[in-house]
């Protein structure tokens, strides 16, 4: 600090850092006027001494000019701290005329002065043509009235702030005895009040409190209410320091026992091994809860002998605990555009399932925080349910993992098993949490719809707390015996059959069904990921081995039946196989494959097209059915044998399906009349209804008007047309019900070369969901009643080739 040795300011020479005006002397102010000097956050009491630091132009003036003239100053509070040039609106009205003991300058080039406060003063009005402030002030008398109230209000502020000083750390005791010896309830207020931890606004509202008693009022509420603080941050100090010293202790006593052990030549090795446990339980980010557990257990390893047969199980659950991922990864901001081209480059086709996972991640965008629901993609083997949801963890930037659920029939391997048990383990949803190494990540269910149920208990059952987003925030692994947060884990679940996966668990979840892929697709797949997987799988360059779209066409028609493209792959990579041949042995350099060769490297062609073959006699329709890998061709046929009218029926066929061939002969011998048949036919006939591939299981109500349409063709002798196929229920009163698995008929009958499709005219909310090349290619014909079938079903015939005239 830079000061004169007189006790007056060092000023600033010439006038610098001043407001003075320039090139004369300063203004004189009248005698009745008092220099305002600003505050941003002091307040002055009379009869106390305080640095104050002038930092606005304005108090710098004011406090030089007053130096000058020897003058007393009025400090007033800033309403605002953060105006660096205050107007007189901007202060409190109510302030304090003090003495300018003594003005100093610090290196840094602020300034600061050290005031005595003497009186309360109130500004009357300022006055204008000054570099500074100024104002004409009115003195505000100290209140001397004493009495009872006073005195008790005045002893009580004493007790007080005695209390205080004793609270407070380092405090000096002679403060104490200051304290003790003043003698005015005034001077005791205000003391105490500048001492008092409080914001400038408080102190400000006690300076503006002439009347003694509300004065007094006030700091000791105020007074209070530090001294509770100040009691409990001391009750909390006295407590941690217990505590600091209980530890202290404990490791004292430790490293005692470890010296010890070492002097026995016991123990160097565990003690080692606690503490770096002790390390990794600290650095694991583990609940309150999860936490405490394992420094219990921790404690109970320690004081195992090297040798205990749970010393092992201990320290494995402790592993466990440390290295699961307990706290959650910072998450990338989910790119919806970069989500569209993963999506498209991953997958072709399926434009409504890559429509809802779009909205399923602008979903998890927009609401991170929220209940995103659990996706179920049902549908045939082969379509890409597992790798949507690889694509949909490359989306979100997080790890992906797979919980493999086929064959599961242990609640166990769910919930995983007591530590009482040798070899127990956590379960399969904690273990690949493990293995993802993130809380977050996205976890594919796979094959959820082929969990069993044994003696153990119901692994579905398990999976309900799993899956339930009002649970599975503390999910409670029997292994950890501590609650899990599985809130953040993105599930998702994969089935080939919906009917199989109990209704509870199916209610957690949001069905999204991926349907076969048409043939087109199929050979867009082929050659855009299947050819070049395949080429590098089997160590070939595009170069070294071709497959022309013609012969991948002939491999998808003849040498494979599915809905997905996994046998088609496979029958890639045998044809690949042969080229990598020729070209390993050096008899050719490069190998194109076309349709032609196919014969000699994939044998005869398996699958072949005999709808015209089957569909050339009477009593032979040609039905569509729905099976897990995708649509098919099925076909009914109908023969008539002289008996007493009992129906046989044949192929393995379902209760369901038996029914509607009962129902469809009711109907046919309901309409003989119309159908221009003989009644006594019935009762001289028996009627055969066979369903080949009868190795295999068939069920449903769908081919109630194949069946009707087989029957009507057997009996009136008229064949149905060659190039048609149908599907619908049927009831007794002729109606055309409704029925599932359009899109995958509709594509199956596209596909065997079909040219018209019969369906139920209520299915028709059904047509946008089937391929547009399958549109293209086929004739729809909407049936609401079984004559439309009749109608458009059957060929015209010769009168005197109908049974009706034998």
């Amino acid at each position: 600090m830079t000061e004169l040795t007189d006790g007056h300011p060092a000023l600033p020479a010439d006038g610098a850092s001043s407001s003075a005006p320039q090139g004369g002397e300063p203004q004189r102010l009248p005698d009745d006027a008092l220099i305002i000097v600003p505050v941003r956050r002091a307040v002055l009491f009379p009869g106390t001494v305080v640095p104050i630091t002038v930092d606005s132009p304005k108090a710098m003036a004011a406090a030089q000019q007053a130096v000058r003239e020897e003058r007393q100053v009025g400090i007033l509070l800033q309403r605002n701290p953060e105006l660096d040039d205050p107007g007189p609106e901007d202060l409190h009205r109510i302030g304090t005329i003090a003495n300018i003991v003594r003005y100093m300058t610090a290196p840094d080039n602020t300034h600061h002065i050290i005031c005595q406060a003497a009186q309360r003063m109130r500004v009357l009005d300022f006055l204008p043509g000054t570099p500074f402030l100024a104002a004409r002030t009115l003195p505000i008398a100290e209140p001397e009235t004493r009495s009872p109230e006073i005195e008790a209000r005045f002893l009580q502020l004493q007790s007080l702030a005695v209390e205080a000083i004793q609270l407070l750390p380092q405090a000096p005791p002679e403060l104490a005895a200051a304290l003790q010896s003043v003698t005015s309830p005034a001077t005791l207020a205000d003391l105490a009040a500048t001492y008092l931890d409080v914001p400038p606004e408080q102190k400000q509202d006690i300076l503006e409190t002439i009347e003694l008693a509300a004065r007094l009022d006030k700091v000791l509420r105020l007074l209070g209410e530090r001294i509770e603080v100040l009691r409990l941050s001391h009750e909390i100090g006295r407590q941690t320091r217990a505590t600091f010293d209980a530890r202290q202790r404990e490791a004292v006593l430790r490293e005692q026992m470890a010296t010890i052990q070492r002097q026995l030549g016991e123990g160097d090795g565990r003690a080692d091994e606690v503490a770096e446990l002790t390390k990794a339980i600290d650095a694991a980010g583990m609940p309150q809860e999860a936490e405490q557990q394992a420094r219990r257990e921790l404690r109970r390893y320690e004081r195992m002998p090297e040798g205990a047969a749970e010393a092992g199980m201990v320290r494995s659950y402790l592993d466990w605990l440390i290295e699961l991922p307990w706290a959650l990864p910072a998450e990338p901001p989910i790119d919806i555009d970069n989500a569209r081209r993963i999506l498209d480059a991953d997958h072709f086709g399926l434009e409504k399932i890559k429509r809802r996972i779009i909205e399923y991640l602008a979903v998890r965008k927009l609401a991170p925080e929220g209940r995103a629901p659990i996706l179920c993609f049902v549908g045939p083997p082969g379509v890409g349910k597992t790798s949507l949801g690889q694509s949909i963890a490359r989306a979100m930037g997080r790890p992906f993992v797979r919980v493999s659920l086929g064959g599961v029939h242990d609640e166990a391997e769910i919930r995983g098993h007591r530590r009482t048990y040798i070899g127990a383990l956590p379960g399969n949803i904690i273990q690949a949490i493990k293995k993802a190494g993130a809380r977050n990540c996205v976890m594919m269910l796979d094959e959820i719809d082929k969990m069993g149920r044994g003696i153990q208990g119901d692994p579905s059952a398990a999976m309900l707390e799993v899956l339930d987003p009002e649970q599975n925030g503390t999910f409670r692994d029997n292994f950890l015996a501590v609650p899990f947060d599985l809130s953040r884990v993105v599930f998702i679940a994969t089935a080939n059959m919906m009917d199989q996966i109990p209704g509870p668990l199916l209610d957690r979840m949001e069905v999204i069904s991926l349907p076969g892929y048409t043939e087109s697709e199929k050979l867009e797949i082929a050659e855009r990921y299947l050819v070049p997987r395949q080429r590098q799988a089997n160590g070939l360059t595009g170069e070294q081995a071709q497959i022309g779209s013609a012969a991948l066409g002939a491999v998808i028609r003849g040498y494979t039946r599915e809905a997905g493209v996994r046998n088609l792959e496979r029958e890639i990579g045998r044809a690949l196989r042969h080229a990598a041949v020729q070209i390993a042995d050096g008899s050719a350099s490069r190998v194109a494959i076309d349709e032609g060769d196919l014969p000699a490297i994939l044998g005869g062609v398996r699958f072949e097209g005999e709808v015209a073959m089957r569909t050339s006699l009477p009593g032979v329709a040609t039905g569509l059915a729905w099976t897990p890998v995708g649509g098919d061709i099925l076909f009914i046929e109908a023969s008539r044998m002289p008996g007493r009218g009992a129906l046989i029926l044949t192929g393995q066929l379902g209760e369901v399906m038996r029914e509607s061939a009962q129902a469809a002969l009711t109907l046919v011998k309901s309409r003989a009349g119309s159908l221009g048949l003989d009644a006594a036919l019935f009762e001289k006939s028996d009627i055969h209804i066979h369903v080949p591939a009868g190795a295999t299981p068939k069920d449903g109500p769908s081919a109630g008007v194949a069946m009707f349409m087989a029957l009507v063709s057997l009996l009136t002798g008229r064949t149905i047309r060659s190039d048609t196929a149908m599907t619908g229920e049927i009831s007794l009163r002729g109606l055309v019900l409704p029925v599932g698995g359009i899109k995958e008929k509709v594509v199956a009958a596209a596909s065997a070369g079909l040219t018209r499709v019969m369906l139920p005219a209520r299915n028709r909310r059904d047509y946008e969901d089937i391929p547009p090349d399958a549109r293209d290619r086929l004739e729809f014909v909407w049936l609401e009643h079984v004559d439309d079938a009749v109608a458009a079903g059957l060929s015209p015939a010769a009168a005197a080739d109908t049974p009706a005239a034998a």
